[in-house]
């Protein structure tokens, strides 16, 4: 009998092309709550989700009562997913990291562009009929440091990007020595020294227990006045309300996110700061990238379901 495959959230088609291709029976049912995904799970032996499903521990134990094996994500974020769980269950989960880095380094410096030059509020000011070019001068970001609080696949290349338009780069990373830091284009510096030395902070870090509200009040009072903070990498990194209140005081001229605590965020003042730009979770969402982890994630869960033990597993970096 065919392994069945649950896709769970909209995905490009080249992902249930593929396992098709390789013989599995696979069913997309995307919108799916935990209870409803707890309800069917045991009937499959692979789940693909991209960030919209919530594999919860529940969901896990259901599916290992069943015939679950594995859990991909198309994509690198894995705290949608259960880890300890899955675990101790012996449910495997793959990711696809680095095959959206260059979408997510992307823009990451876009933002850093927008911020510098005030193009969301000007953006906002000529729709709106008004024509304020000399009130909405901006700075240019040549000849300006960029501190990279984490350098994984996308702090890589936002370092590579970053030095290319005549920044300094600076980067901290709780599990990178200096030598590897060094290699990646960046100066090695400790957590404190980032914040107090850079005119951008950008976060390329997973959250983790250790991560949540990484910039928090404290961090955020180190930076320097006139500088900005970019996240394109998870939600939950700042301290949202410790940000607005940086933000409202001015002792930072501004902010961009991708990502929030919770998606969609519930309404907030952060929303209505002329100095505080947001996009829905944009920073994966190219036709390049999707492609990529569609396809990586059904060859990798078509790898374990054919041969557990010689597949390779892929975890975010």
């Amino acid at each position: 009998m065919a392994s069945k495959i649950l896709i769970s959230d909209k995905i490009e088609s080249v992902c249930p092309d593929r396992l098709r291709e390789a013989g599995f029976e696979v069913d997309e049912k995307s919108g799916l709550t935990p209870q409803g995904l707890e309800a069917i799970i045991g009937g499959y032996h692979g789940l693909v989700v991209r960030s919209a499903t919530s594999v919860t521990a529940g969901v896990l134990e259901r599916g290992a009562q069943g015939n679950l094996r594995i859990v991909g994500r198309a994509g690198a974020g894995l705290d949608n997913i259960d880890l300890p769980a899955a675990e101790r269950l012996g449910i495997k989960v793959v990711n696809t990291p680095g095959l959206n880095a260059n979408a997510v380094a992307e823009l990451t410096v876009a933002l850093m562009i927008v911020l510098a030059r005030n193009l969301w509020p000007a953006m906002e000011s000529i729709k709106a009929g008004r024509w304020e070019k000399k009130g909405l001068s901006g700075h240019e970001i040549a000849g300006k440091t960029v501190g990279l609080l984490g350098i994984g696949a996308v702090g890589r290349l936002v370092a590579a990007k970053a030095g290319a338009l005549g920044l300094r780069v600076l980067a901290h990373d709780p599990i990178l020595d200096p030598e590897a830091i060094g290699a990646a284009g960046a100066e090695p510096v400790g957590f404190d020294d980032l914040f107090r030395r850079s005119d951008f902070v950008s976060l390329h870090l997973p959250k983790t227990r250790e991560t949540a509200n990484i910039v928090g009040p404290r961090a955020l009072s180190l930076m320097r006045p006139g500088a900005f903070i970019v996240n394109c990498a998870r939600g939950g990194l700042v301290d949202e309300e410790a940000l607005l209140a940086a933000l409202g005081e001015g002792r930072l001229a501004g902010a961009a996110t991708d990502v929030f605590a919770k998606e969609p965020p519930d309404p907030s003042p952060l929303m209505a700061l002329p100095n505080f730009v947001a996009v829905p979770h944009l920073g994966a969402s190219t036709e390049e990238a999707q492609l990529a982890v569609a396809e990586k994630v059904a060859l990798l869960l078509i790898a374990h379901l054919k041969d557990p033990a010689g597949a390779g597993t892929a975890r975010e970096k």
